[in-house]
């Protein structure tokens, strides 16, 4: 079965939409920044020089410093799929991104995005 086209696709081409995105809704391109370091363990230099590499999906997430655990909270729908229900471990990793930033545009707290205790 031959690999879904957004495993090779750069970060850095869809970067920019994800930003775009939160900002037409009032977020900010540090909130992007947070959630992807949050999902990823990529820092500010580390991110920034990913996409200065133009780094595909696929090695994007392989390479990440620090996959967070509580990723796995992430459930709902995107692209009319249940991220819960996505098999292929790197699709999932690219659907739970694309989940956060659409909570991020859709104006949810950051501390519910990131999946941060209720204390």
């Amino acid at each position: 079965m031959a690999k879904h086209r957004i495993y090779t696709t750069s970060f850095a081409s869809v970067y920019p939409l994800y930003v775009a995105k939160a900002e037409k809704k009032g977020r900010t391109k540090a909130e992007v920044d947070q959630v992807i370091s949050w999902l990823t363990g990529y820092g500010r230099k580390e991110l920034e020089a990913e996409l200065e590499k133009r780094t595909d999906f696929e090695t994007f997430f392989a390479k990440a410093p620090k996959i967070n655990p509580s990723r796995a909270l992430i459930t709902g729908v995107v692209c009319g799929v249940r991220v819960e229900d996505i098999k292929e471990p790197t699709m999932r990793e690219i659907r739970y991104l694309d989940k956060l930033i659409d909570e991020l545009a859709k104006g949810k707290a950051m501390d519910k995005i990131l999946r941060k205790s209720e204390s």
